[in-house]
């Protein structure tokens, strides 16, 4: 993978402020031409530094919906394999390395407690996942 350049930088983070800007208007903004704003995106989907796009939706428009931090602790040199399979839980909205007394840190979200307790069940059940501790998110007072 390249490393990223300062416009690679500047166009990711325009891109994290808004998605769904314009080719043209991230050109303008960047001050440079719409090539240039096209080859970097290509270069940038390409190489998986972009994954993909999607919408955030606001959390207080979805107040019904379950939200978690699981820490989780492997068991010796599984960690690889866990990561592969916690890929495929889509309840995962985010996953982490970590050092301390866990190992990974995922960000979980459910649309009702009965899905919590199985999406739980199969972190749990995944060979090489010794130990985990969850805490449901209440409120957010600083993002």
């Amino acid at each position: 993978m390249a490393a990223l350049t300062d416009l690679d930088r500047q166009l990711l983070s325009a891109l994290r402020e808004d998605g769904r800007a314009s080719v043209a208007s991230l050109a303008r903004r960047l001050g440079v031409a719409r090539a240039t704003v096209n080859s970097r995106l290509d270069r940038l989907l390409s190489s998986g530094i972009i994954v993909g796009f999607s919408a955030r939706v606001r959390d207080e428009l979805d107040p019904l919906a379950i939200k978690a931090i699981a820490l989780i602790a492997v068991e010796g040199r599984t960690t690889d394999r866990v990561i592969r399979q916690l890929r495929g839980i889509p309840e995962i909205r985010t996953l982490h390395t970590t050092n301390g007394g866990w190992d990974l840190v995922a960000e979980l979200r459910t649309e009702s407690l009965r899905d919590f307790d199985q999406v739980l069940g199969r972190i749990r059940g995944i060979e090489g996942v010794v130990n985990s501790e969850t805490s449901l998110l209440l409120s957010s007072v600083l993002r």
